[in-house]
């Protein structure tokens, strides 16, 4: 990266000879061009939350919760960097075509690392799951691979949504998300800060809500005295869309919008997207805020615009438009998709054999649902696969293959005018005629995502139960009553009650919103082109009542880190076609740095190759401000082949020593530690459902 300290003067120097009307020409997300100084316009808008969103044709990968269950962070990284490259070959492609329209430039704001501390949160499929540790690891990696290593940014990720944000949607321009000290430092703020410090992201977009009172996007505590001040942030911020118009609108914190723009932006907030920020200038004319408060955004926007290369010569410049959905990309996605699988249940039917089976019936309303492949903020793929036509082309004419829909996702009548289940009789009398059902059911980003989304005109926004839509219940209630094999494909962004499946289906996948052309990966794991290795970065509850208020941000009785009740399918958790395990693991302690490190055998003593997740869990045994159970602080994913066992090398952060108390500082607190190593979580529940245990190692501090 180029000399910092070089480029803040170089922006300063710009900016100091600008008039104030064309500084605050520069602070909406449509910045103005000022010719007389050789500054074109730009729209700092753009998208890529599973690939480049919303300009046109783009690599598609599984949708951010679908990638969070890889738990891989190289994986993650290489994607990111391949969604980069993409965006650079759009962009400079626009260049040549002297289009500056939205969603064609290189501020890409993602990573979405809010806490999915609720299903039903609408939007919690654009998170990597309810794990503040993965999530930032996840999440620093993503900002890696799309910012890059060069000299110049390769694109510039944006962290959002800064902060204690996920949900309601409904409510989400009034909301107030009340929430203590301990809970903000130990749960909310530690991927933000991880993706601040050390993948030092260039862009943080403020939240929508309030926090203790505060509005995010003018929030002094949040954006002046955390993100600038103690974790010394040297970015842009910008406001969620239509966030600082909320201030007066809303949250009723301000009366004007000349008020409401001098709030946001004495806090920090540079950019605004949205247009109260063109009242900057009479709120400075009108005494609200100074001038000076005025050239500190600029410079930042400045800044990051010459970190992205665009007043100078740069090494991306010349990355042909040739690359977008490229072959090597396309496999990448398909890769993705592949590994983002969880298998929940197999009681041996999986992997199907062909040689056995003459007749399969694909019944179901996301068995040919384009949409579910390509979830929310998403790009235009030259190819979709389905779930039907990926089992159609992996079985070609050897095989016959009935389809039925059998309901619509929520409506229980497809056609006007019928009676409701109107498509279950057929969806019967192709199950009938075959040897095996594979029901494909879920949701898709039409019933859950974002309030106000024009994706989701009908039914945006949060779920009121995690139970799928009655036309759906009623659909495999019918189909399940033939006591056929059946396997159940789930295709949601969230957790599911899934009992009735768990209890009548012979195997069970979670597909999450797979990407562009999810059918084909889907197909190679139900026919055993590859084991499925993903783990499930959410906890499945086995029903609504089973969580506290969906307004209450206190994590108590929330995720697998405090809650006390069992859960159907644990956080970590999912299943291979072959036998993995860790053998044995040992703990060493590098008393000069305070690195512990975890040595794991891993063996694979099943027939099949196969990838796994080892997983590490810390558990502080004395301190009284230790979460209920115990926390994630550490993951790699294995490849092992069919009887291969392989020695592995798990670093352990400092910080998984450490408390949180309730004055939200991290502290070591306890000499006296329990380290857990396996498959999965150390609960009752995935021992039960995997047979296996994870490994305890004993630990006492020096």
């Amino acid at each position: 990266m180029q000399n910092m300290d070089r480029l803040k003067e170089r922006a300063k120097k710009l900016v100091a000879q600008m008039t104030l009307e064309e500084k605050t020409s520069q602070l909406t997300y449509r910045s103005a061009a000022i010719e007389r100084l050789g500054i074109p316009s730009y729209n700092w808008w753009n998208e890529a939350l599973h690939g480049v969103a919303r300009a046109g044709v783009a690599t598609s990968f599984p949708q951010a919760i679908g990638m969070a269950s890889i738990f891989d962070e190289e994986l993650m990284q290489k994607i990111a960097d391949v969604i980069a490259t993409e965006g650079r070959a759009k962009y400079n492609e626009s260049l040549k075509k002297d289009d500056r329209d939205i969603y064609k430039g290189l501020t890409f704001w993602c990573p979405n690392i809010n806490i999915f501390r609720d299903p039903r949160w609408g939007r919690g499929h654009e998170t990597y799951g309810e794990d503040p540790y993965l999530t930032a690891r996840l999440g620093v990696a993503y900002v890696k691979g799309l910012q890059g290593d060069g000299e110049y940014l390769k694109s510039a990720a944006c962290a959002k949504h800064f902060a204690v944000h996920s949900g309601p949607e409904k409510g989400r321009h009034e909301f107030d998300a009340v929430v203590s000290k301990k809970d903000l430092w130990e749960t909310y703020l530690p991927a933000f800060e991880a993706c601040v410090k050390e993948a030092k992201v260039e862009g943080v977009m403020g939240a929508y809500n309030r926090t203790n009172g505060e509005p995010c996007c003018g929030s002094q505590t949040l954006l002046r005295e955390i993100l600038r001040g103690k974790w010394g942030f040297d970015g842009y911020v910008v406001s969620d869309c239509g966030a600082i118009a909320d201030f007066h609108n809303h949250h009723r914190v301000t009366s004007t919008a000349e008020e409401s723009a001098a709030m946001a932006l004495s806090a920090g907030c540079d950019l605004n997207c949205g247009s109260i920020y063109l009242y900057v200038q009479k709120a400075v004319m009108d005494g609200l805020i100074k001038e000076e408060e005025v050239d500190e955004a600029v410079e930042h926007l400045i800044a990051t615009r010459m970190r992205l290369g665009m007043f100078d010569s740069c090494e991306y410049d010349n990355i042909p438009y040739e690359t977008v959905e490229c072959s090597e990309h396309l496999n990448l996605s398909e890769e993705a998709a592949r590994k983002s699988i969880v298998l929940l249940k197999n009681n041996g039917i999986l992997p199907l054999d062909k040689a056995k089976i003459k007749k399969i019936a694909v019944i179901g309303p996301n068995a040919n649902n384009r949409e579910v492949l390509r979830a929310n903020y998403y790009g235009t793929s030259s190819r979709y696969i389905t779930l039907l036509e990926g089992i159609q082309d992996e079985v070609g004419d050897d095989i016959r293959v009935y389809y039925s829909e059998g309901s619509q996702i929520i409506r229980d009548v497809a056609e006007g005018g019928a009676n409701p289940g109107d498509r279950i009789m057929e969806a019967i009398s192709a199950a009938e005629r075959s040897d095996v059902v594979i029901l494909c059911v879920g949701l898709d980003a039409t019933l859950e995502g974002e309030e106000g989304d024009a994706n989701n005109e009908y039914y945006a926004g949060d779920r009121p139960t995690l139970l799928l839509p009655k036309a759906q219940r009623d659909l495999i209630e019918a189909v399940a009553k033939l006591k056929k094999p059946m396997i159940l494909c789930n295709m949601t962004g969230s957790a599911t009650d899934l009992r009735f499946e768990d209890e009548t289906m012979d195997a069970v996948l979670q597909v999450w919103y797979p990407g562009a052309r999810g059918g084909k990966a889907v197909a190679d794991i139900l026919f055993g082109k590859c084991s499925p290795s993903g783990k499930l970065p959410v906890t499945f509850y086995r029903s609504t009542e089973d969580l506290p208020d969906f307004l209450d941000y206190s994590m108590k009785e929330r995720t697998y880190r405090y809650m006390t009740k069992e859960a159907l399918y644990p956080f970590g958790y999912g299943l291979t076609y072959s036998k993995t395990l860790c053998e044995s693991a040992e703990l060493s302690y590098d008393i000069t740095t305070g690195t512990v490190t975890i040595g794991v055998k891993v063996k694979n003593e099943g027939l099949r190759d196969a990838e796994e997740v080892v997983q590490v869990y810390c558990k502080d045994n004395e301190s009284k401000h230790e979460v209920p159970n115990y926390k994630l602080c550490g993951f790699k994913r294995v490849a092992l082949k069919a009887g291969e066992e392989k020695d592995e090398v798990i670093l352990i952060p400092d910080t998984a020593l450490c408390i949180v108390d309730e004055e939200g500082i991290r502290r070591l607190d306890s000499r006296n530690f329990n380290f857990y190593v396996g498959t999965n979580q150390p609960d009752l529940r995935s021992s039960a459902l995997t047979g296996q245990k994870p490994i305890e190692i004993g630990f006492i501090l020096p």
